[in-house]
């Protein structure tokens, strides 16, 4: 009866101890990082308004943000080509570039088809209060180090995922930004 035990109590730890350890592995070595985020304005001058934690996850890069003093409602979100924040040819965050394509589709599809941009995000809900705190999820980047080096920017107004009525998810302008760094 007490080899029983013994070895019952002897399973029991070492289960125990298997559930610590994976539970503090996924835990601890999820990879994560802080980007800055500042909104835009003329003459290249940037306010910050918070930041945007991106997390590796199973299903994807979690995209959560701490962002205040935004206008209320949805706004595109989405990875941009360059490292930049800067205006360049009298746009405001131009310097960003383009949406973060590296397989030359040239389509705004969204963050859930496989035949567009890489850098298309879900939108953001920015609250009554000019907060945006909730989480978005985009399956199709799983590292870090595919987005490392680019720029995340927020625009004026909301996004379809589509090119259709108007290219580029109908979103306005550049209104916040945030560069990607190691």
């Amino acid at each position: 009866m007490t080899t029983k035990i013994y070895c019952i109590n002897k399973i029991l730890i070492l289960l125990l101890a298997s559930i610590t350890f994976f539970t503090f592995n996924n835990t601890v070595l999820a990879k994560s990082m802080q980007v800055k985020v500042y909104e835009l304005e003329k003459n290249n001058i940037k306010k910050s308004i918070g930041t945007i934690k991106i997390e590796e996850n199973a299903y994807g890069l979690v995209f959560t943000p701490n962002l205040s003093t935004l206008p209320e409602g949805l706004h595109g979100f989405h990875i941009h080509e360059n490292p930049s924040c800067d205006t360049k040819d009298g746009i405001i965050g131009g310097g960003a570039g383009g949406h973060y394509d590296p397989n030359h589709t040239y389509k705004h599809l969204g963050p859930y088809n496989m035949n567009g941009h890489f850098g298309d995000l879900p939108v953001l809900y920015v609250d009554d209060k000019g907060n945006s705190t909730m989480s978005v999820l985009a399956p199709r980047i799983k590292k870090l180090s595919e987005i490392t080096g680019h720029s995340l920017i927020i625009h004026i107004g909301g996004d379809n995922q589509s090119d259709k009525p108007l290219p580029l998810g109908g979103g306005g302008a550049r209104l916040a930004c945030g560069i990607i760094e190691e």
